[in-house]
């Protein structure tokens, strides 16, 4: 049981899964959770710093596609301004939407990570789907919503400290 709540790596930042390391742990393509993962929760879209990186794993190969509980008008939106495919209503923590940007994909799931700001939400779906798990501290938390907001306290056991 505590496996599926611990993350294989958890990082400060996306940012810090440059393309050297992303093929040092092994993988080869990434699905990213959008909102306090990539952006700001309330931001329509990344900073710039975010989209270099986005270009930097692109030009390395390795696949990326999004992975959202978002509304999938907006989800879309977003994935069309940054050029990704995407899954939107993932219904996460079940593994039906990450199941499904691989099969989109055609990716090895043996060689896919998901990665996300939540415990409750990434890890847990990334883990039921057999996927490498990347836990990343969320951009700007304040910004969520209550319930997220509440998720984050049973959360803190399984984030390192």
């Amino acid at each position: 049981m505590l496996r599926l709540l611990t993350a294989d790596l958890q990082l400060d930042s996306v940012l810090e899964l440059d393309p050297t390391r992303v093929h040092a742990l092994g993988l080869d393509a990434l699905l990213l959770d959008v909102d306090c993962t990539l952006k700001n929760y309330r931001a329509e879209d990344v900073g710039e710093d975010v989209a270099a990186w986005l270009g930097s794993l692109r030009a390395a190969g390795i696949g990326l596609c999004l992975v959202s509980n978002g509304r999938n008008r907006r989800i879309m939106e977003f994935a069309q301004r940054r050029q990704l495919p995407f899954v939107a209503k993932a219904l996460k923590p079940l593994p039906f939407g990450c199941r499904a940007a691989v099969r989109k994909l055609s990716l090895d799931p043996r060689r896919t990570a998901m990665v996300g700001d939540q415990v409750f939400a990434d890890v847990v779906a990334g883990r039921l789907a057999g996927l490498f798990c990347i836990l990343v501290k969320p951009i700007r938390p304040e910004e969520e919503p209550w319930y997220t907001r509440l998720k984050r306290l049973f959360e803190k056991p399984f984030r390192r400290r």
